[in-house]
């Protein structure tokens, strides 16, 4: 079957946790989680928890675990601390939690990164996998890079990855 008809028989509608992972922010100024909330609703979605986070591999893991096995989404999308700096944790607290890796999605996220903001794209350490049945994403903190990862990646192929994890 070809990705065309893959994409025709995948679901429309997807489940999905938005978690931002700062020391600086709270709920009320999340400004790129409570976008790609917003934004998923108008895609079809169904948001059922957005949390912010602490940097700190502990919280992180123990909360994209009790969202895993507790509240079940489909798909999680955590924005924030995929950066270089010592505060910057997520990758390093979701990665061993992956079942399976997908791959190409930092590559990509990279390369469309490079055409907007030339070789600061390099700081970027974006990365998605599967988790217990979950598509999960971990992508910049900043609103322009929300936007660039979701407009281009995560909301053309949301439902198609949700077809296959669910084989």
């Amino acid at each position: 079957m070809g990705t065309l008809l893959h994409k025709k028989a995948a679901p429309k509608t997807v489940t999905l946790a938005v978690i931002s992972v700062s020391t600086t922010r709270k709920l009320e100024d999340d400004k790129s989680g409570t976008w790609i909330k917003k934004q998923a609703k108008k895609e079809g979605h169904e948001v059922v928890i957005h949390q912010v986070v602490t940097d700190d591999v502990t919280a992180i893991t123990e909360l994209v675990t009790h969202v895993t096995e507790r509240v079940r989404p489909d798909a999680i999308i955590l924005t924030g601390g995929t950066g270089i700096s010592p505060k910057d944790v997520t990758i390093e607290a979701i990665r061993p939690l992956l079942d399976k890796e997908l791959s190409a999605f930092g590559p990509i996220f990279a390369q469309l990164s490079f055409e907007e903001i030339d070789s600061a794209a390099i700081m970027s350490r974006a990365t998605a996998g599967v988790m217990k049945g979950a598509i999960v994403f971990c992508i910049p903190g900043s609103l322009k890079a929300c936007k660039l990862a979701c407009y281009q990646l995560i909301f053309p192929e949301l439902g198609h990855l949700l077809k296959h994890v669910k084989e």
